[in-house]
């Protein structure tokens, strides 16, 4: 078989350019520290490590999205706790007003304290979050949960977010849920109570009333602040499913960077050892390329 001089010198140039491929290969590597730099350094492991840094960055997604549910009930947790301290108040002065040997007047003057804690109350389920929406007005967020005449009028309907892949959490509470107990507004039994109070007691009618009135008021006060307290039950519940969704987040954070390690990370010591290989192997190919390239047959003459 025939071998022509310009197949003897092809086949040394492509020997010289896969050699410098490699070398150049290992440079790349070595400079960025990574084994896989593009898919043609390893099909199989570029793709597995394009699917674990998905998975990582959804996973990042869903952390930030925790942060941003903590925060929320976190605020939640704030205001229910001075709504808590707030009706406790109530029930205090309910408890004062059964005083048989209050007089009109004293009825009164804890009248005009229950209006004080009213306001209080009310500017409460009326406040705004860090970021200027209603607390408890649901998905209508710009709009003010209770109105002049203390009546409920935004959405009834929670925000949930999306904290892992299979959860939702609810993250906001309504004006119906938590200042409604079984259909009684909060609102409306301290305007009842706060205007009897106001009414003098002449006979034992009046009495029998202001008496009545005054132990179906501390009922519902009592469901109020059920209603409450449920509420930052449930908080207390979601704040800690998600510290352990967290957990669970890192850990799987820590795994994500392991496998990519493996996959990815360049052995510095196997790199280096293969640059000084293939740096010799390529100058002696040079070398034997040249001396092959000058032989002619008027050389041999």
């Amino acid at each position: 078989m025939r071998i022509s001089t310009n197949t003897i010198y092809q086949s040394g140039t492509n020997q010289l350019n896969t050699l410098q491929s490699d070398l150049n290969k290992l440079s790349i590597q070595t400079a960025t520290g990574k084994r896989v730099n593009s898919p043609a350094d390893d099909p199989v492991a570029a793709a597995r490590i394009l699917e674990l840094n998905t998975a990582k960055d959804q996973n990042a997604n869903y952390t930030n999205t925790r942060k941003t549910a903590e925060t929320l009930l976190q605020t939640y947790e704030a205001n229910l706790s001075s709504v808590t301290d707030t009706i406790q108040s109530i029930q205090s002065t309910l408890i004062a007003a059964g005083n048989g040997a209050y007089t009109d007047a004293e009825r009164a003057k804890l009248a005009n304290e229950l209006q004080g804690s009213l306001d209080t109350l009310k500017g409460l389920a009326n406040t705004k979050d860090s970021q200027g929406n209603y607390m408890y007005s649901g998905y209508a967020s710009t709009t003010v949960p209770f109105d002049a005449n203390y009546d409920f009028v935004a959405s009834t309907n929670r925000t949930k977010l999306q904290i892992d892949v299979q959860s939702q959490l609810p993250v906001t509470y309504t004006g119906d849920q938590v200042f409604g107990a079984n259909g009684d507004n909060v609102f409306t039994n301290l305007q009842d109570i706060i205007s009897l109070l106001k009414t003098p007691i002449t006979d034992s009618t009046t009495q029998a009333t202001f008496n009545s009135g005054l132990a179906t008021s501390i009922d519902k006060m009592k469901g109020s602040l059920n209603s409450v307290l449920d509420a930052r039950s449930e908080i207390g519940s979601n704040l800690n499913l998600l510290d352990t969704l967290n957990s669970t987040g890192d850990s799987l954070d820590l795994q994500y960077d392991a496998s990519i390690s493996t996959l990815q990370d360049l052995d510095y010591a196997q790199a280096l050892s293969d640059i000084s290989k293939k740096t010799t192997i390529l100058q002696a190919a040079q070398k034997a390329f040249v001396a092959t390239s000058n032989i002619s047959l008027f050389s041999l003459i």
